[in-house]
């Protein structure tokens, strides 16, 4: 397979495709890109499955061949729906940031359409949208179609599907009769024959294999439970396989931040990726996710672009995505090198016709499955705890240690100390469980999240509050390091800072309330190997306005004072910390 460079695309472009991480082209890029670019104008049609890269295969030459210093409206796309016009405009924006004179509008209806009025009076080379909101802006004269070059019409099936045949007609009446047409469909059947013999002219044909439509070593899962316990679900997997490795995808960045957050304040072992990273903070996420020092990766779809990791066992989505093209990229992330992989979709009881959508276009089986209860859990881990136990090596001190508990287990048998053993192993499972028994939609349960967090609180002092900071044990802190690096950042007394909790990628502390104000600013411009500290109270759940990850525009906006970001190990040299 070549690489874009050899597609004869612009040089620009191809530096943008390689920020943006894409690597290889897909087959229907391959084939139609170099037609198109070599043979314009030319008619065109791409015979391809959804999800196989068809927007790249005609929006990439599409931005080379227009000419980005006429403002006049060059290019038209159609798409059957606003999810698929708003997508495709994006990447559109995406690729094309490399010319800077670029305009691209998305017109869809269910929109204000005096805002897209007003949108489409600016300069506009390039316009996506539905057919029946063009048509009205058309009969609005809102937009001209007169100076357009290139028609696309995007899931040509799926627009006649929809019984746009008409609109489209219409629409295709108000452009040059000399525009070119490119054509992309999954199938070719009467309605679009018909399109082809009517308004294009010896068009060039590509397709592509129809039938890969899905990697067979995926199997596609989903589950079915309210939007509040999709976090306690999630919970639920990654305690009854805990070797999995796997990536979840969100739709924004606000929502992987915060998952990422919650779950890492209880001990699991994952980390957020996503566009108010800088490169550097990606960097060093992603050595730690291919070093398998991380479980799970939280992603947005754009910040897991360019991903190559062969060895994950899951996909999860925590809401489906809008477009099949999304849910493809995102499934085609496991299942790698001859392994097997498991994408599973997170549905709330209303989302049913999705899974059937997805199913139907792409040709594929998804398994429902349940959602373990903390019985499940229960029996996983005692069976873990058992195996652990039959395999570990006895230490040569285990004797001596024995025979100095003078005898204290004598009068029990061996089936009353088991039974004592498996005891503490439930009663640590309840604390880390939480929540309801029954976390699957339709079974007759109410809905509640699991609620740990009031588990710690408990333990907070009267008058103090207790606090989270991202840094744990993979730091290679201990408490002493930890209280030290607290007091250096802050200046307040190493005395203040007490009960300490310190986990694998995280830890907790209490400090009197009277230092609560602008505690969490000590630590906006603090990092630790690329990563930038968070601290904020435990209560709150998610950091105060996220500044710890974004860049601010004006650097003076913080109290006046044009600070910058100091590294800081709190391992081994805590005098780091502290601001100069």
């Amino acid at each position: 397979m070549s690489h874009f460079s050899k597609l004869g695309l612009s040089q620009p472009i191809c530096d943008v495709l390689q920020n943006m991480g894409f690597e290889q082209p897909t087959p229907i890029q391959e084939k139609a890109i170099p037609m198109l670019l070599e043979n314009n104008p030319t008619d065109f049609i791409g015979l391809a499955q959804t999800g196989t890269g068809k927007t790249a295969a005609f929006g990439l030459p599409l931005i080379d061949l227009i000419d980005s210093k006429n403002p006049a409206t060059q290019a038209l796309i159609m798409a059957p729906t606003r999810e698929l016009g708003q997508q495709t405009a994006q990447q559109l924006v995406n690729f094309s940031k490399s010319k800077k004179d670029v305009n691209v509008e998305v017109v869809y209806g269910g929109a204000d359409i005096s805002r897209q009025i007003k949108a489409l009076k600016r300069p506009t080379q390039i316009v996506v949208a539905t057919p029946g909101r063009l048509l009205d802006l058309i009969k609005r004269r809102a937009i001209k179609l007169e100076n357009v070059e290139y028609v696309v019409l995007d899931e040509a099936d799926e627009m006649l599907n929809m019984g746009f045949k008409e609109d489209i007609d219409e629409i295709l009446s108000h452009t040059l009769e000399n525009r070119v047409t490119w054509l992309f469909s999954a199938t070719m059947p009467k309605e679009i024959r018909r399109l082809v013999k009517t308004y294009m002219k010896d068009p060039l044909e590509v397709a592509v294999d129809a039938e890969q439509k899905s990697n067979k070593d995926i199997s596609h899962q989903y589950v079915v439970t309210k939007s509040d316990n999709k976090l306690s679900a999630l919970k639920r997997f990654l305690d009854i396989q805990p070797d999995m490795k796997g990536i979840m995808f969100c739709r924004t960045k606000m929502d992987t931040q915060e998952i990422a957050d919650e779950l890492s304040k209880i001990g699991y072992s994952v980390e957020a990726l996503h566009g108010d990273l800088s490169q550097r903070q990606r960097d060093t996420v992603m050595k730690r996710f291919k070093s398998r020092s991380m479980q799970l990766l939280i992603a947005t779809d754009v910040a897991a672009r360019g991903i190559d990791v062969n060895d994950l066992t899951h996909v999860f989505h925590h809401k489906l995505p809008d477009q099949l093209e999304s849910y493809t990229h995102r499934s085609g992330r496991t299942g790698r090198a001859g392994n097997k992989g498991i994408s599973m979709a997170f549905i709330n009881p209303r989302e049913g016709r999705k899974i059937t959508d997805i199913e139907r276009k792409m040709n594929i089986t998804f398994e429902k499955v349940t959602i373990p209860t903390i019985d499940e859990l229960k029996v996983n881990r005692l069976n873990n705890w058992a195996s652990l136990i039959l395999n570990t090596k006895v230490d040569e001190k285990a004797e001596e240690i024995l025979n100095s508990l003078h005898g204290q287990f004598a009068e029990l048998s061996k089936e009353d100390l088991l039974k004592r053993l498996i005891t503490t192993q439930l009663d640590h499972l309840m604390v880390q469980g939480g929540g309801m028994d029954d976390l699957n939609e339709g079974q007759g349960k109410g809905s509640e999240r699991d609620k740990p967090r009031k588990d710690r609180q408990s333990r907070t002092k009267e008058g103090a509050n207790r606090y989270f900071i991202n840094v744990g044990t993979m730091d290679g802190i201990t408490e002493a390091d930890l209280i030290h690096f607290l007091s250096d950042v802050t200046g307040i007394g190493r005395r203040l800072f007490s009960d300490l909790s310190i986990q694998k990628n995280c830890s907790f502390f209490n400090l009197d309330s009277k230092h609560d104000d602008g505690l969490s600013k000590h630590f906006e411009y603090i990092e630790v190997e690329g990563r930038s500290i968070r601290v904020n109270r435990d209560e709150e759940g998610k950091p105060s306005g996220r500044q710890n990850h974004r860049k601010s525009n004006n650097r003076n906006d913080r109290g006046g004072n044009n600070r910058s970001k100091h590294s800081a190990n709190p391992a081994g040299r805590r005098n780091r910390g502290r601001r100069r």
